[in-house]
């Protein structure tokens, strides 16, 4: 039966066993294979698993507006000396106690500059005095105020350890009242031993289609995977379309011929293509989110500018990376925008929070601007020192990098003669 393949053709296909014999086709995507799995699951794993262990400073506000007057044999209101214990019982280096007035917590919360607050408030000391008094009308009150705009993990965890430093200080309240009422009737005693209600209430409150504030790093997520994608795919296209790479989908295989073209050149057509097409990305992703999920978005317009800044310096960075390594640039990329950038990005798991190689890479990663511009405009009313203004700058470094480093490595390549390819006649 005749099979339409030429003898000499047929004689020189190779058989899958064959070929699967070769241990050195093995040996580079194996290699690969095993160090790329064995960093990510090192790099997610490492940052999430054991954030109260790795507590590092993290900022939460400390107010005393208790007003006295002080309570028999004491020289000031009970707020002083509860937030002074508070301060001096946690562990060190582990919380940053912001000592501040009301007033400057509420700015520090609607600016995402602390995670939660412990209020005393301005009756404390009376609440507590007539606990020993037949005027007792309700328990003293310690204020837990949280911060979801800042990260669901982040105010949960500000939250545990407000409330908690509240609850021991009800306690030693407690035994001091206790100790002070030794005649008290039973039930009394029973109030006296745990004097203080801890009323948790969220101190910036968000919207409702926020996803509980953790839409900015889906959002964020969005940005960066989008400008990571097109600029593959223009990278991939453009070289097809100039005739450096072959062209397959299913069983239909091109290759166009070749235009004499350098690599700067080359490096300058895809990046004016990824900066052209970001404007069409994040106009689909504003629709998407915005338009078709009802995500709540403030400020819509800066939001989207915002948004193409973003996935240009993403595009220019990849293209950057691709022109530098060639081959291996689609995964260098990958490590610099994804696989590094999502552990360290702050988003989900506060930095605080993580162990200190991931609060470094967070001071230059990519995700970890972007997601701080997406959250204040987004949740902190676009407001420069919730993280705007530094978002701004890093992704205006970015743009400078990724031009200043891939132009000069396409110029070196030019400038020592090391061309793509050797141009192939029409």
């Amino acid at each position: 039966m005749a099979t339409g393949i030429p003898p000499q053709v047929n004689a020189r296909q190779a058989r899958a066993g064959r070929v699967l014999r070769r241990w050195k086709l093995w040996l580079v995507p194996g290699v690969l294979s095993a160090l790329v799995a064995l960093v990510l699951s090192l790099l997610y794993m490492g940052g999430i698993l054991t954030p109260a262990d790795d507590l590092h400073r993290m900022p939460i506000a400390l107010v005393d507006a208790d007003t006295g007057p002080p309570l028999p044999g004491q020289s000031a209101p009970l707020g002083a000396e509860l937030t002074d214990a508070i301060a001096a019982g946690t562990p060190p280096g582990q919380v940053q106690w912001r000592r501040v007035s009301r007033a400057e917590a509420q700015d520090q919360l609607s600016s995402g500059k602390v995670y939660g607050a412990l209020v005393v408030p301005e009756d404390f000391t009376r609440s507590v005095a007539a606990l020993t008094t037949d005027q007792a009308s309700a328990r003293p009150v310690l204020l837990a105020l949280t911060n979801p705009g800042a990260g669901s993990l982040a105010s949960s965890l500000a939250g545990q350890i407000t409330q908690q430093a509240a609850h021991r200080s009800s306690e030693a309240l407690g035994k001091r009242l206790t100790a002070a009422a030794p005649d008290a009737p039973a039930t009394s005693k029973l109030l006296l031993a745990d004097p203080v209600e801890v009323r948790v209430e969220p101190g910036h409150p968000i919207g409702r289609h926020t996803g509980l504030g953790l839409s900015a790093f889906y959002y964020t997520l969005l940005l960066v995977l989008a400008g990571f994608l097109s600029a593959n795919l223009v990278h991939n296209g453009v070289d097809t379309a100039l005739g450096y790479a072959d062209s397959e989908i299913g069983p239909w295989h091109t290759r166009r011929p070749t235009v004499p073209i350098n690599r700067t050149q080359t490096l300058l057509v895809k990046m004016a293509m990824t900066a052209g097409l970001a404007a069409v990305t994040t106009t689909m992703i504003i629709l998407a989110t915005v338009g078709i999920l009802g995500m709540d978005a403030p400020h819509l317009p800066l939001l989207w500018v915002f948004s193409f800044c973003a996935c240009v310096a993403v595009g220019l960075g990849v293209q950057a990376i691709n022109a530098a390594f060639g081959t291996l640039g689609q995964l260098v990329a990958m490590f610099v925008f994804i696989a590094l950038a999502l552990p360290s990005s702050g988003a989900t798991v506060p930095l605080q929070a993580t162990p200190s190689f991931y609060r470094f890479l967070g001071a230059f990663e990519p995700m970890r601007q972007v997601a701080g511009g997406v959250r204040a405009i987004l949740y902190f009313n676009a407001q420069a020192d919730a993280g705007l203004t530094r978002a701004w700058l890093m992704i205006l470094l970015g743009f400078v990098v990724a031009l200043v480093f891939g132009f000069a490595m396409t110029f070196y390549y030019d400038r020592k003669g090391l061309h793509r390819m050797v141009p192939s006649p029409s």
